[in-house]
């Protein structure tokens, strides 16, 4: 049934396209669904094998370098260095999120980049004040409602860089949601292949602890697991429909964080939520 409800969700008028430019397309002020992508080459993606034959949605835009927003299309995110990027997890979960709401329209803020480790992703950062200055650039035309974070590989080549990697990223987190001025923002957390091999990243069984563990360390944190997901023939990066089926997973978990979050009781005089709910 899940799966009809996703084929239905498609746009009665796609084409199937070829590499042709997607056209701009005007992002009225307040009206889009804002996520932000964050992280290194799997969020940005790297299988290049079927992009020929994408389904464009216009109800899913992303903002590109140059800031013009535009029908998302893989790769949304830009070429840096000699890799060329290719699918990745944005496009599939926000088709996800509009089969939950279909009234919407989304609008993807890539900011992802292939081989970065996570210390130039903390608060001060090159890639940290980047992601940031371009979720505020996009709040001009919506509201950011979640944020995907899939990194972690270059922080598993070494003990000491994997050690502190849940003190870091749990730091990051909190620095995120207080400069972009939402304490409560959704966050989900995507879990490293489980296909690596110990020869590369010595130390990946210690990030995807970590990342298991991020609901707990934080609230309004979810965590999207990698089980079953193929690669794409490197051991290090997912395969297209790998990619997609993460993208689902991150959807699945951004709408649980968003229910709960909309269960929750309002605060009772001021107080957070947690502690009015104790009181009733």
């Amino acid at each position: 049934m899940k799966a009809l409800l996703r084929f239905l969700a498609l746009p009665v008028l796609a084409l199937l396209t070829t590499a042709a430019p997607a056209q701009d397309t005007p992002a009225p002020r307040g009206r889009l669904a804002l996520f932000l992508l964050m992280g290194q080459s799997n969020m940005a993606g790297r299988d290049t094998s079927d992009l020929a034959t994408q389904l464009d949605d216009p109800r899913i835009l992303a903002l590109a370098a140059d800031g013009r927003w535009a029908v998302a299309r893989d790769p949304i995110h830009a070429k840096t260095g000699r890799i060329e990027p290719g699918v990745g997890p944005g496009i599939a979960f926000a088709r996800e999120m509009l089969c939950a709401d279909p009234t919407i329209t989304i609008g993807l803020v890539p900011t992802a980049v292939g081989g970065t480790p996570l210390r130039r992703w903390v608060k001060g950062g090159d890639l940290y004040e980047q992601a940031v200055a371009r979720a505020r650039e996009a709040s001009k035309a919506g509201v950011i409602r979640g944020v995907l974070w899939h990194q972690g590989e270059s922080d598993a080549e070494s003990p000491a860089s994997a050690a502190s990697y849940g003190a870091r990223l749990t730091q990051m987190f909190r620095d995120l949601r207080q400069d972009l001025g939402q304490p409560e923002l959704p966050i989900v957390v995507g879990e490293m292949g489980r296909f690596t091999l110990p020869s590369r990243l010595p130390e990946a069984a210690t990030v995807r602890t970590v990342q298991r563990r991020m609901p707990e360390a934080l609230p309004h944190i979810g965590f999207a697991d990698s089980a079953g997901l193929g690669h794409l023939g490197d051991d290090l990066h997912f395969s297209a429909d790998a990619a997609r089926e993460l993208g689902r997973r991150f959807a699945d978990a951004m709408l649980a964080l968003q229910a709960r979050q909309t269960a929750a009781p309002p605060p009772v005089d001021g107080m957070p939520a947690a502690t009015a709910q104790g009181l009733r």
